[in-house]
C-alpha cells in the first residue's frame, strides 16, 4: 500500500547540484533556477552537494593556476549560502552535520569540486582545499586531465582515446590523499578504467555522485553492470542522475518523466541492492525532466517510487541514508590516519 505522502520527514540528500558560474548560487530567492532556497523548502530537501565545476581546459601552468582560482572562488560562494545571521543554510561537512542541520529545520550545504583539474599537479592544493570542506571531488570532467583518463574525450584540446590508461601515477597518490583527508572519490565522467582502478585503489568505497545506467541507456558517461558489480563488491554507490540524455538515448527533458528516473534506480537496486543506489539530480547543470523539473518537485520521485513498492527504510537510503554511510566511512578512514600521527 502506497504512503499518504512517502516524502514527509525524509531526510533527503541531492549528491549533486552545480551552482551557475560567473554569477553564483541564488540560494534566497525564488528565480528561474532549478534550485533556490524556496524550492529546497517546499521540495523537503533538507541537503544539497553544491559542486564548485571547473571545466576541463589547457594542462599548462597558466589553465592550472586558472582552474584553481575558479574552484576556490565558487567555494566562497558557496560558503555564503550559509550566512551568519541565519537567513539561509549551514555548513554541513560531517555525517552528524548533516543531521544536526535536519533536525533544526535547516538546510545542510555540503561542499564538492567536479573535476579535479582544479588541483592542477600539486597535491597541496587537495589539502586546501580539504581545509574547506569539501566532502567529494570528481577526478574528472569531460576531457582527461593529470588525474585520469576521462569517459569523454576533448578532441578540442586534443585528447587522445585515452592517456593514463585509468588513473595517472599522480591519480593513484590523489586517491590516496582523499582518503587521508575524508574526501570521497567521485568517479562520475570518468573513463571505466579510471573507475575500475579507482574502486580497487581507494581505502574508502568510492561513489558516482551522478551517473546512470548504460543497460538503459547506452551512454559513455554511464555505468555498466561490471562497474556496478564492482560498486557493490567495494560497498560504493550509484547515484542516479536525471540528465535526460543519461536516462533514454537521444531523449529530450520534456519527453521524460519520474518513471524514466525510477526504471535506472529499479535497475541499480536489482542489480547491486538498496544499500548502494541514490539520487544526483544534476540540477542547473542540465538535469531535469517532466514533472520534476528543480527541486520543489522531489516529492514526484518519492512518490513514484513508493508506487513501486519502496518501503520508508528503503526510500531513506535511497534519499540520502546510503550517501551518509560512505560520508561516515571516509569521516572513520581520517580519524584513523589523523590517530596514526
Amino acid at each position: 500500500m502506497m504512503l499518504t505522502d512517502p516524502h514527509d520527514g525524509l531526510l533527503a540528500i541531492d549528491t549533486h547540484v552545480d551552482i551557475p558560474w560567473p554569477h553564483g548560487p541564488s540560494p534566497f530567492e525564488n528565480g528561474a533556477r532549478c534550485v533556490d532556497l524556496p524550492k529546497l523548502r517546499a521540495g523537503r530537501i533538507g541537503a544539497v552537494c553544491f559542486a564548485a565545476y571547473v571545466p576541463q581546459g589547457p594542462r599548462d601552468q597558466a589553465g592550472h593556476e586558472a582552474a584553481t582560482t575558479r574552484a576556490s572562488a565558487m567555494l566562497d560562494a558557496i560558503e555564503a549560502m550559509a550566512p551568519r545571521d541565519g537567513s539561509g543554510g549551514v555548513m554541513a561537512v560531517t555525517a552528524a552535520a548533516v543531521e544536526a542541520a535536519f533536525a533544526a529545520r535547516k538546510l545542510a550545504i555540503i561542499p564538492a569540486i567536479e573535476n579535479g583539474y582544479a588541483l592542477g599537479t600539486d597535491l597541496a592544493t587537495l589539502d586546501a582545499f580539504a581545509r574547506r570542506g569539501i566532502r567529494y571531488m570528481t577526478l574528472t570532467h569531460n576531457g582527461h586531465n593529470e588525474i585520469a583518463d576521462a569517459a569523454i574525450p576533448r578532441r578540442d584540446l586534443n585528447d587522445a582515446d585515452a592517456e593514463h590508461g585509468g588513473l595517472s601515477a599522480f591519480g593513484r597518490a590523489v586517491v590516496a590523499r582523499m582518503n587521508q583527508l575524508g574526501i570521497l572519490v567521485d568517479v562520475s565522467h570518468a573513463a571505466k578504467t579510471t573507475m575500475m582502478q579507482a574502486a580497487e585503489c581507494s581505502a574508502t568505497p568510492i561513489l558516482a555522485t551522478h551517473s546512470c545506467m548504460r543497460a538503459l541507456c547506452d551512454h559513455p558517461r554511464n555505468l555498466d553492470d561490471e562497474q556496478l558489480d564492482v560498486l557493490k563488491a567495494t560497498g560504493g554507490l550509484a547515484q542516479i542522475t536525471i540528465v535526460s540524455g543519461f536516462l533514454r538515448p537521444k531523449a529530450r527533458a520534456a519527453d521524460l518523466t519520474v518513471a524514466d528516473i525510477a526504471d535506472h534506480v529499479d535497475y541499480a537496486v536489482n542489480r547491486m541492492g538498496i544499500d548502494h543506489v541514490g539520487i544526483g539530480t544534476d540540477f542547473d547543470g542540465g538535469g531535469g525532466v517532466h514533472g520534476f523539473m528543480n527541486a520543489a518537485q522531489a516529492p514526484h520521485l518519492t512518490a513514484e517510487l513508493a508506487r513501486r513498492g519502496y518501503d520508508r527504510v528503503a526510500l531513506q537510503k535511497i534519499w540520502g541514508g546510503n550517501f551518509l554511510r560512505l560520508l561516515r566511512q571516509a569521516e572513520v578512514a581520517e580519524e584513523k590516519k589523523v590517530a596514526a600521527f
